[in-house]
């Protein structure tokens, strides 16, 4: 393991509860494999859930070429692709890709993960359909979206939130198996652990640093899987069968 990913597990308390959800779900799938898995990341660009995850790592995203990806921090460039290869050691390849129209092998994943992604995408049942294809039979499509039942506006380069149910029907068009939760309460604590760390702000970044540690260390889970109330994300796990 590199000195970054040390230091990002040791800071991971103070870091957005939805990756460290994501992450501990990835990581028991892993350990549950019999052999090391392989799993495809889309749209991660620096794919900090996957830190620790004993598993090789396949990115994929678009090119950044437009301007609203450059002010959205959307898509990736080679240089990203360089440094996200030069810290991680599990972070076997990374490519650019559409997963609408993939060039990826069949049947060639254990899993696929996809954070904060499906609402970008116009075409989400090629998508989707896409995802079913490039994983193996038993593997997991695992994916975090807005919370359309809490967050009504679409904003940004969003093209749809998706109600609980929505995505539940998105998903079982084409898996066998689904599982979709209310995930990350919001309010002010998530609002603040939003905001970007920087040097040059050292008191918004320590702001941010204790939101982050209080939201995860209150014991929200298990009461928010359920309840639609001030919730802010959705995840699904899928399974191909």
């Amino acid at each position: 393991m590199t000195a970054f990913e040390l230091a990002y597990l040791c800071a991971e308390p103070l870091l957005p509860p939805l990756y460290a959800r994501v992450r501990r779900t990835l990581v028991a799938f892993a350990r549950s494999e019999p052999r090391r898995p392989r799993i495809l990341d889309v749209g991660g660009r620096r794919s900090h859930y996957t830190i620790g995850v004993p598993a090789d790592i396949v990115l994929t995203d678009l090119p950044r070429q437009s301007e609203v990806q450059h002010r959205l921090d959307l898509g990736v460039t080679d240089g990203m692709f360089q440094r996200t290869l030069a810290r991680r050691s599990n972070v076997v390849e990374a490519l650019y890709d559409d997963m609408t129209c993939s060039r990826l092998e069949s049947a060639s994943f254990d899993a696929v993960v996809a954070v904060e992604v499906l609402e970008h995408v116009k075409e989400d049942d090629r998508f989707v359909s896409e995802v079913y294809r490039v994983l193996r039979p038993g593997g997991r499509f695992v994916m975090t979206t807005p919370n359309g039942d809490a967050l009504r506006t679409v904003s940004g380069d969003h093209v749809r939130h998706y109600t609980r149910e929505g995505l539940y029907r998105t998903l079982a068009g084409h898996f066998e198996c689904v599982q979709v939760a209310y995930a990350i309460r919001g309010g002010r604590l998530r609002r603040l652990g939003l905001q970007p760390w920087s040097l040059a702000h050292p008191a918004r970044t320590l702001l941010s640093m204790g939101a982050n540690l209080v939201a995860a260390i209150q014991p929200a889970q298990a009461a928010t899987t359920n309840d639609a109330r001030g919730t802010r994300n959705l995840i699904a796990v899928a399974r191909k069968l």
